[in-house]
């Protein structure tokens, strides 16, 4: 495990896990070797569900087709989106899973410091990216969702919670 990334695994627990009820219902986008949902697993989270384009993951498949993979709308308390914004448009698709009050808890490189990334990634500091970061977004413009919290974490990465309105605007 690259030491940055090591670090950052620790204090993405810190950060993300204050204030997350330990019956919350969980999916992970992205879940890849599964170490947050152990983690969550082995601390008293019960209710995680991992998905990932992998085996091995809880729920194999990809979240933009979540509706084929037997998940159910507004089923989820808290989503967790490490490293995955950037490489899948799927604010939609958390939008839909997530419970009214839902959290949405993401992290993604910085758009204008993503060459940073890669110098660390060539380097051996950083997790190598399993495919292009094509879908950047500054997290202050994050579609649908309310920002709770949002913060730049060593200069290039960002760290955000995000809320699902309790209540939706509907047409007149």
């Amino acid at each position: 495990m690259p030491v940055l990334s090591s670090i950052g695994r620790n204090l993405k627990l810190r950060y993300f896990l204050a204030n997350l009820a330990k019956d919350a219902r969980i999916l992970e986008i992205g879940s890849g070797n599964n170490w947050l949902g152990e983690y969550l697993r082995a601390h008293g989270w019960p209710n995680y569900v991992g998905l990932d384009l992998m085996p091995g993951a809880d729920v194999v498949g990809d979240v933009r087709e979540w509706k084929t993979l037997g998940l159910k709308a507004e089923s989820f308390d808290a989503i967790f989106a490490f490293e995955v914004l950037e490489h899948v448009p799927c604010f939609q698709e958390c939008f839909d899973l997530l419970k009214p009050g839902g959290l949405l808890m993401a992290t993604s490189p910085v758009p204008h410091m993503d060459w940073l990334c890669q110098i660390l990634e060539g380097l051996g500091l950083n997790q190598k990216r399993t495919s292009p970061h094509d879908y950047l977004i500054y997290f202050k413009d994050v579609p649908l969702f309310e920002p709770v919290d949002i913060k730049v974490v060593a200069l290039f990465a960002q760290w955000g919670i995000f809320r699902k309105p309790i209540q939706t605007h509907s047409a007149s």
